[in-house]
């Protein structure tokens, strides 16, 4: 079998990556690829992988417990809130209305995260695409993302705000730290996964 040898041409760095770290470019007969160092790839998929992590955690976060299980919605806890916002109680219509304009544009938000992340990535990566999607990296920081989300929107809107809880009634307290627990998780299975990230060689055509 006749297999040809790659041939260097040269050294670049896609987006992202530190001067102080080299990256090789290599080309395949009908495909360019980069490779180089773990932490390279893991610091250059950092921001998307944050980003969509974000942005797909706040969407599981309104999918599930503000339209599947209807535990809380955006405002309904308004009415023992620390900032003063007029209580819109989702019993009501007009309540539930409020509540449902708030709930929408929290999608919003995730969605924007989501589309940014997107951006990030593909500005990031102009070569080398296997490589990406089949590491760890790329998956490690979507966790990290989604814990971070939990985090911030626990102590936020949970115990600084307290515009809304996980499930308000008894053992409300138990919930939120919960959410904000179940953050941390996250946040360190991200981590783990993301400096356990190896280089994937790229497919030869």
């Amino acid at each position: 079998m006749n297999i040809k040898t790659s041939k260097m041409i040269g050294t670049a760095r896609p987006l992202g990556y530190p001067a102080t770290w080299p990256v090789r470019v290599t080309r395949w007969p009908g495909r360019d690829t980069f490779a180089g160092h773990d932490a390279g790839m893991a610091h250059l998929l950092r921001t998307p992988g944050i980003l969509l992590g974000a942005g797909l955690g706040a969407f599981v976060d309104g999918i599930v417990l503000h339209q599947l299980l209807q535990w809380h919605h955006l405002l309904t806890s308004t009415d023992t809130d620390r900032i003063g916002v007029p209580y819109y109680s989702p019993e009501t219509v007009p309540g539930l209305r409020m509540n449902t304009l708030w709930d929408g544009l929290f999608h919003l938000v995730a969605w924007l995260f989501v589309l940014a992340g997107i951006a990030s990535l593909y500005a990031r990566v102009t070569s080398g695409r296997r490589q990406v999607w089949t590491s760890r990296a790329l998956y490690g920081w979507m966790l990290v993302g989604w814990g971070l989300f939990n985090l911030v929107e626990g102590l936020i809107d949970h115990q600084i705000l307290g515009v809304h809880h996980v499930r308000t009634g008894p053992g409300q307290l138990a919930w939120d730290l919960a959410f904000l627990a179940f953050g941390a998780l996250l946040v360190a299975a991200g981590w783990a996964i993301r400096r356990g990230a190896r280089e994937v060689p790229a497919a030869r055509s």
